[in-house]
């Protein structure tokens, strides 16, 4: 499926420190070894849902990634390198 990225999420992800680059969104893709989890908070809520992963580029960094899949397209809503808690609950219930 193809990725789409809004210019305004490119934005955001441009002023990262360090910033998120679409192929690093595509690597971590390509390379996530888990399922994708649902993002059920309320004020997160979508339609279709939010759901999100972790997974590491082809350098090693760690990214935490949040998506919508329609229409056969990915539109990336964020990605970002995930904190603590993201990673044990990732950990817990993706992997």
């Amino acid at each position: 499926m193809p990725l789409t990225i809004s210019a305004k999420v490119r934005e955001k992800l441009a002023n990262k420190k360090p910033p998120v680059t679409q192929e690093e969104i595509a690597q971590c893709f390509t390379n996530r070894t888990g399922s994708y989890l649902l993002d059920e908070r309320e004020d997160h809520d979508s339609d279709p849902p939010t759901r999100w992963f972790i997974a590491e580029t082809d350098y090693g960094r760690l990214l935490k990634i949040a998506f919508i899949a329609k229409e056969g397209n990915i539109i990336i809503r964020t990605a970002y390198d995930p904190n603590a808690d993201e990673k044990r609950i990732y950990t817990k219930y993706g992997l």
